[in-house]
């Protein structure tokens, strides 16, 4: 597969990625849009990456700035779990354990194909504080290995003014469970 955008949708992906930073400043106070393009431009994976999560409908935006990777966060904003990213399994070990109607994928094997990773419990609590998110759908995270060594894999979702983070065999899929990823660019 292709891990590069034509310059045409270079452009478009950086149009896109640009109108949603002006318009959600409230993720990432003091950041310069020219300094993450030039980024980005420097590093066409990245683009490639993020052209993934746009078009799965995750809807990525900056939302912070590492200090000590410099690097610049983006996570997937929209307001429900990615459409394009649904109906999957936790990981490859979930996916072939089930006996009937296993889904195509898993969220990890996409998310690896995508170049990204899942948001952790931490990331998804910073991702609700700029909005409820997922109110009604729900992502995988990522999950501890003592907790996957058991079958199971946790998701988080916005219920009742609050976030809610579960558990559930890693095998289960539902239509609107999802992943959420993050990129460092």
């Amino acid at each position: 597969m292709k891990k590069q955008l034509s310059p045409e949708q270079q452009e478009q992906l950086l149009n896109t990625l640009k109108t949603r930073f002006e318009e959600n400043t409230h993720r990432h106070k003091d950041l310069d849009w020219a300094k993450i393009q030039t980024r980005l431009e420097e590093n066409p994976k990245n683009l490639w990456s993020l052209d993934q999560m746009e078009e799965t409908g995750g809807e990525p935006g900056v939302i912070g700035y590492d200090n000590k990777t410099e690097e610049f966060i983006f996570y997937d904003c929209s307001a429900e779990s990615p459409k394009g990213r649904r109906s999957l399994c936790y990981d490859r070990e979930a996916l072939e354990s089930r006996k009937k109607y296993p889904p195509k994928k898993s969220a990890i094997e996409m998310a690896t194909e995508m170049g990204i990773e899942l948001l952790t419990e931490a990331e998804y609590h910073k991702l609700q504080e700029f909005g409820p998110f997922d109110t009604k759908t729900s992502s995988w995270l990522k999950t501890s290995s003592d907790v996957r060594e058991l079958g199971g894999a946790i998701f988080g979702d916005y219920r009742f003014g609050r976030v809610f983070v579960y558990h559930n065999g890693a095998d289960s899929y539902y239509g609107a469970r999802g992943f959420r990823g993050s990129l460092k660019v």
